[in-house]
C-alpha cells in the first residue's frame, strides 16, 4: 500500500504543504502497524505532529486530554463503533477534522461516515499522493476554522500596514516592497482589480515616507470632465477661460514637497497624458493662460485596473508615460486569492459597523464560511459592502445568511445543491450490490456527473471533488472527453 519512505522525501517533494501542516497535531487510528506506521512517517515529513494508536479505546484515551487537530480514522468491522467514535469526536471536539479510511467494499460506510461529520475519506489500498492531497484539504479547512474563532474573540490587533488588513502570503510579499518603496520619491504604478483598496495602498505609501507631513492629493482621472482636466491639474490664470475671474492652483501645485495620486490613469485622454510627462520629466507646469512656468516638487503615484502594456500597444496610452509612472509596480492581489484574510477583514468591518451603531455584530458560520468560499468579483469593496448591508439589515447581534446580499444566498443554495446532487450520486454508483466497478470508472462517474450538474462549471466541480483544476483537466484528457473542455467558455 506505502513504502517505507525517509521523511527527508516528503520535505523535498512536496515542500508547499509542510509550512501548512506545522505544529498541527494528527492522530492515525488503524490496527495494522505497517498503514499506521506509513501514514505516521507521511504525515511527520509533511510536518504534522503525528501520533498512532491501534484500537479505539486508545484513541478515545489519548483524545480525553489532549487537542487533536486532524483525525485519520479507519473503519474495520464493526464500523459501528468507529461511528460511534467518530460522534463523540465531533460533539466535544468539533474543531477536529476527521478522514475516515476504507477498503473499497465499505464505501458505503465512508458515504454515512461523511453524513456524520466525516470531511474526507480514503478507500483503501491509497497511494502517497492521495494521502497527501486528503491531508492538504484537511490543513486548509482546520486554517478556516482556526480564523472563525479568531474573528469571534475579535483580534482587531492584527492588522497589517496601516488600515490595509491581511497576513496572507500575497500580502506579506506586498508589504514587503511597500515599505520598501515608501522611502523613496521614485513614481510607482499600483495594479489591482476594482475594489482592492489601491488608494489605501497609495496612502499607506505616502504615510510611511519622508514627506508623510506633506499633503496627499487624490485625482479621480476618470471622474475629472475632459475639458476641465487640464486646468484641474495645472491649475490657471485670471481671464484664461470665460469664467476665470480668479487664478487658481492645480492639483500638482496643491501636492507640493507631498504625494500626488492618479487614480484610474488609464482613463486620462492622450492630450493630457503628453503634459503630465513633460511635468514629469521637467519638473514644472504651464497653468493654462499662463506664459511662465513654476517649479514643483511632487512625488507622483498613479493607479489603475486596466492593462496598460495593451493600452500602449494599441496607441492609447503613452509608452513614454507607462514607463515614466512604472518604476516601480506593485500588483495587489484579488481577494478571491487570498481567502484566509475573509475573516480578518471581516472582523474589522464588523467592529467599525459595532462601534458605528453600538452593537457586538458577530457572523455566523453558515454566513462566514459562505463568505470564505464566495470569489469576491467586487473584492474588498464588495466585501465591507455587504457587511454593512448585513448589519442594517439584520434582526440581531448575529448576522445569518439571510442578511446577507442575493448573490451570496444565491451562491448558498448552488453549492448546496451541487453537494446534494454529489451525494446521491455516490450512494446511487455503490448501492448496486451485485455488480463490482474499478476504482477508477467510479472516479470517472462521479467527475463526469458533477461537471454535468454543474452545467460545465469545472472550477466549482473541482473544488466539490477536492481535487486541483490542474488534475481535473488532466483526468478529462485522460477520459478522452475534449466537448467538455469545449463547451466551458469561462477557462
Amino acid at each position: 500500500m506505502l513504502a517505507n519512505v525517509p521523511t527527508s522525501y516528503f520535505m523535498q517533494t512536496f515542500p508547499e504543504l509542510v509550512g501548512a501542516a506545522s505544529r498541527m497535531h494528527l492522530l492515525v487510528v488503524d490496527e495494522d502497524t505497517a498503514v499506521r506506521y506509513a501514514c505516521c512517517e507521511i504525515a511527520s515529513g509533511l510536518g504534522y505532529v503525528a501520533t498512532g494508536v491501534a484500537s479505539l479505546g486508545a484513541a478515545r484515551e489519548l483524545l480525553r486530554g489532549n487537542a487533536i487537530d486532524i483525525l485519520l480514522l479507519d473503519l474495520k468491522a464493526p464500523v459501528t463503533a468507529g461511528l460511534e467514535l467518530l460522534e463523540e469526536v465531533k460533539t466535544l471536539h468539533p474543531q477536529t477534522a476527521i478522514i475516515v479510511m476504507t477498503a473499497f467494499a465499505s464505501v458505503n460506510s465512508a458515504v454515512e461516515a461523511m453524513r456524520t461529520g466525516a470531511a474526507d475519506y480514503l478507500t483503501k489500498p491509497f497511494a502517497m499522493d492521495e494521502i497527501t492531497g486528503v491531508l492538504e484539504r484537511a490543513s486548509e479547512r482546520r486554517k478556516l476554522d482556526v480564523s472563525t474563532r479568531q474573528l469571534r474573540e475579535r483580534l482587531r490587533n492584527q492588522q497589517g500596514l496601516g488600515n490595509i488588513i491581511g497576513r496572507s502570503p500575497e500580502m506579506d510579499k506586498l508589504y514587503r516592497i511597500l515599505s520598501k518603496v515608501a522611502q523613496s520619491t521614485h513614481p510607482v504604478l499600483i495594479l489591482g482589480e476594482s475594489g482592492t483598496g489601491k488608494e489605501l495602498v497609495a496612502r499607506a505609501i505616502h504615510a510611511n515616507g519622508t514627506h508623510a507631513r506633506k499633503p496627499f492629493i487624490p485625482v479621480d482621472c476618470g471622474s475629472l470632465v475632459p475639458t476641465l482636466i487640464e486646468s484641474e491639474l495645472f491649475g490657471y490664470v485670471k481671464g484664461a477661460f470665460t469664467g476665470a475671474n480668479r487664478s487658481k492652483d492645480g492639483l500638482l501645485a496643491s501636492a507640493e514637497g507631498g504625494t500626488l495620486f492618479l487614480d484610474e490613469i488609464g482613463e486620462l485622454p492622450l492630450d493630457l497624458q503628453a503634459k503630465l510627462l513633460r511635468a514629469l520629466q521637467e519638473k514644472e507646469i504651464r497653468p493654462v493662460g499662463s506664459t511662465h512656468r513654476i517649479p514643483i516638487n511632487v512625488r507622483v503615484l498613479a493607479a489603475t485596473n486596466r492593462d496598460l502594456a495593451g493600452m500602449v500597444e494599441q496607441g492609447r496610452f503613452r509608452k513614454d508615460l507607462y514607463y515614466r509612472l512604472n518604476v516601480v509596480n506593485l500588483r495587489i492581489p484579488p481577494l478571491r486569492d487570498r481567502k484566509q484574510d475573509i475573516p480578518m477583514l471581516a472582523a474589522h468591518f464588523l467592529d467599525r459597523m459595532s462601534r458605528e451603531n453600538l452593537t457586538t455584530y458577530t457572523l455566523s458560520d453558515d454566513a462566514l464560511r459562505t463568505m470564505i468560499d464566495y470569489e469576491w468579483p467586487g473584492n474588498v469593496r464588495e466585501l465591507e459592502n455587504s457587511i454593512e448591508r448585513a448589519c442594517a439589515l439584520s434582526s440581531g447581534p448575529t448576522l445569518h445568511m439571510g442578511d446577507l446580499p442575493t448573490q451570496l444566498q444565491d451562491f448558498r443554495l448552488q453549492i448546496h445543491r451541487a453537494k446534494v446532487t454529489v451525494i446521491g450520486a455516490i450512494e446511487e454508483t455503490f448501492g448496486a450490490e451485485p455488480e463490482v466497478t474499478s476504482l477508477a470508472e467510479l472516479e470517472k462517474q462521479a467527475i463526469l456527473s458533477t461537471i454535468r450538474q454543474l452545467h460545465g462549471d469545472k472550477l466549482m466541480a473541482a473544488r466539490l471533488l477536492g481535487i486541483g483544476k490542474t488534475t481535473l483537466y488532466r483526468k478529462l484528457k485522460d477520459y478522452g472527453i475534449t466537448e467538455v473542455i469545449a463547451t466551458d467558455s469561462a477557462d
